[in-house]
């Protein structure tokens, strides 16, 4: 059972060298920057072993991945689409107006980002569900223009349940580009992608590394990212098999993904890792999801309060809680992406379909960063508006306030309309 004092250590995530990926990174967005298309024509045939004929997915391809998509996932996809929307349209803010002093009127106005680029993750594990968490909250703000890159499979084609949902959407705008010359391309722009203001969509480390590089050039992220988390928070109430399923489901989105359990119970802990080898071995990522667990642990502590405040210094991107009066506990809790309360409340849920965004703070990030939602495809614009009266009432304090800071050109202003 740790002690308090080793709590901070524990929850530190497991650290990676990260020099070379960063040159090769940097080498592709110079690259791209100065090359174009031809850069990123040269790395689908180098990382993807494919060149396909055009970047752009065409109209042709759109319409046909309508015919790959069986009817019970398009109703799947539905619903999803349906309780994403709904949640994320209750997060729109209406505007506000205030008088802060007499003749001196001030309001916000939310505009939406005109152009973003969605990085949808291709490859082993297409992420079709992607396409709806950030495509959703992009078209409710009012983004005039809304692009996809993703990568293409060896066929040279988009998965089409990718393309399926982006249809659903109405986004059109897809193109055939995945990795670090995807982020250089929508932050550059090429002959054919167009360059955007904000990024949004997860990757693996080497577009992490593109997204924090481009953002020094001026272009916006969602927000910093690590590999895929989640903590367990369980007493001797909980099933096994419950909890040895969700730690499960978070350990097979990759090799660095971290699993965390920390219960109040020896035994839950004992039966946990029994369900776990049970589990395991029917997984189709059997591997990734083995290779994992050695990045994960379980920890024993003296009490529910215990466990929710180490929960709030590791700061999970996914945190669930079952235990007894999972709602109490839950109101305890500072620092999470996303939170997952009472035994039924799979992380599973979250990823796809009961509403909150799944694009989340990861690394810790959670103490400072909040998850996706209509808002980060906003903007905020402040306005003042100031009549005679306002200035009679302010302005004095303004002169005073700016000689005192020395700054005299700001006291004329002021005192030339007085």
């Amino acid at each position: 059972m740790p002690s308090a004092d080793t709590w901070e250590s524990l929850c530190n995530r497991p650290l990676s060298d990260d020099r070379e990926i960063f040159e090769t990174v940097q080498q592709i967005i110079d690259n791209v920057y100065l090359r174009g298309d031809e850069a990123l024509f040269q790395y689908s045939l180098k990382f993807d072993g494919i060149r396909p004929a055009s970047l752009k997915v065409s109209e042709d391809e759109l319409e046909q991945s309508e015919e790959s998509v069986s009817p019970a996932l398009k109703k799947a996809i539905g619903r999803a689409k349906r309780n994403i929307e709904k949640f994320h349209a209750s997060l729109l803010q209406n505007d506000i107006s205030v008088v802060t002093s007499t003749g001196v009127r001030c309001w916000k106005k939310s505009v939406p980002i005109e152009k973003v680029g969605l990085y949808i993750p291709g490859g082993s594990a297409p992420l079709f569900s992607t396409v709806l968490m950030l495509g959703i909250p992009a078209r409710l703000a009012g983004c005039r223009e809304i692009i996809i890159c993703t990568p293409p499979g060896k066929d040279s084609r988009i998965n089409p349940i990718i393309l399926y949902t982006a249809k659903l959407l109405n986004i059109k705008n897809i193109y055939k580009a995945g990795g670090a010359q995807a982020i250089a391309a929508m932050a550059f722009g090429t002959q054919t992608i167009p360059k955007v203001n904000k990024i949004f969509g997860p990757g693996n480390r080497y577009v992490t590394r593109a997204k924090e590089i481009v953002q020094q050039h001026g272009v916006a992220i969602d927000m910093p990212a690590g590999p895929s988390e989640v903590l367990v928070i369980a007493d001797e109430t909980a099933k096994p098999d419950y909890i040895a399923a969700d730690l499960l489901s978070q350990a097979e989105h990759g090799p660095d993904s971290q699993t965390v359990l920390v219960t109040t119970s020896e035994t839950t802990i004992d039966e946990a890792e029994i369900e776990i080898k049970k589990q395991i071995r029917n997984l189709s990522r059997e591997k990734t999801a083995r290779q994992s667990l050695e990045n994960s642990m379980a920890i024993l502590l003296p009490s529910i309060d215990d466990c929710i405040a180490f929960s709030n210094i590791y700061a999970p991107e996914h945190l669930i809680i079952n235990c007894r009066n999972s709602n109490e506990v839950a109101e305890k809790v500072t620092s999470a992406g996303s939170v997952f309360i009472g035994p039924y409340s799979c992380e599973s849920l979250g990823d796809y379909a009961s509403g909150p965004n799944h694009t989340l703070p990861t690394n810790g990030f959670a103490h400072s960063y909040s998850g996706l939602s209509v808002e980060s495809f906003m903007k905020n614009i402040f306005f003042q508006e100031v009549n005679h009266d306002g200035l009679l009432t302010i302005g004095p304090d303004v002169i005073e306030m700016a000689e005192a800071e020395q700054l005299t050109a700001h006291s004329n202003a002021v005192k030339i309309r007085l």
